[in-house]
């Protein structure tokens, strides 16, 4: 067998995310709507019956491989689920990108315009969405976020809670450095913060929010 010809059948031409499926694997919509003139981005604040309750978020959710043909299809059955709407009155306008946060998620991010003129047209899932709100986007654009960073390490091993020490990779027994048998760093994971009028939109969201922005404003300066 040639391995080369075998590569060339299997291997895909197109970027891909190699060990995927390790992660959690989302995909969310962020919703823009137009009121009066003005348009703005949607958001939700998560009720406290979901996990990370009570955080800002956009509508979406794990990727479910017998219900969704594509991530898209995930966004896009999130979003009607969680606001109460028409798929037909959702009309998609790119995607944003990938994002690959630092806990092992992956979200799959996609812009779409929601055909309303009112806010009271969206019929919430009080079991999932606490309440939704509007910024302009014109807020953001002229808005820097506040940013920090966190520290992130890796552990070679843990202690339960009998005390007992659990080797999670055993360095000494598989020769390898003896740096790596003590925690070391994976870096420094920023993290933005953009203070407003509503709600603190922080963490993966505003990461969301902060590349849209930088992408308007290139296209603007182009």
């Amino acid at each position: 067998m040639k391995y080369s010809t075998l590569i060339s059948k299997k291997i895909s031409k197109e970027p891909v995310i190699i060990g995927r499926e390790r992660y959690l694997n989302s995909a969310v919509l962020i919703p823009i709507v137009n009121l009066n003139g003005i348009e703005y981005l949607l958001f939700q604040k998560r009720s406290q019956k979901v996990r990370q309750p009570g955080e800002v978020s956009f509508p979406g959710g794990h990727y479910e491989n017998r219900r969704d043909n594509n991530f898209l299809s995930t966004a896009l059955r999130e979003t009607c689920e969680e606001l109460g709407i028409e798929k037909k009155k959702i009309r998609i306008l790119g995607k944003l990108g990938t994002f690959f946060g630092p806990m092992g998620v992956i979200v799959e991010a996609f812009i779409g315009k929601l055909n309303i003129s009112s806010l009271k047209q969206l019929n919430i899932d009080k079991k999932e969405v606490d309440r939704i709100f509007v910024l302009p986007i014109d807020f953001f654009m002229q808005a820097n976020p506040l940013e920090f960073f966190t520290r992130v390490e890796l552990h070679p091993s843990t202690v339960n809670d009998n005390g007992d020490k659990l080797e999670l990779l055993p360095v000494k027994d598989l020769g390898l450095p003896e740096r790596y048998a003590l925690p070391w760093t994976n870096g420094k994971h920023r993290v933005l913060v953009y203070k407003n009028s509503e709600e603190i939109i922080w963490g993966i969201t505003a990461e969301l929010v902060y590349e849209l922005i930088n992408k308007l404003k290139s296209t603007n300066n182009e």
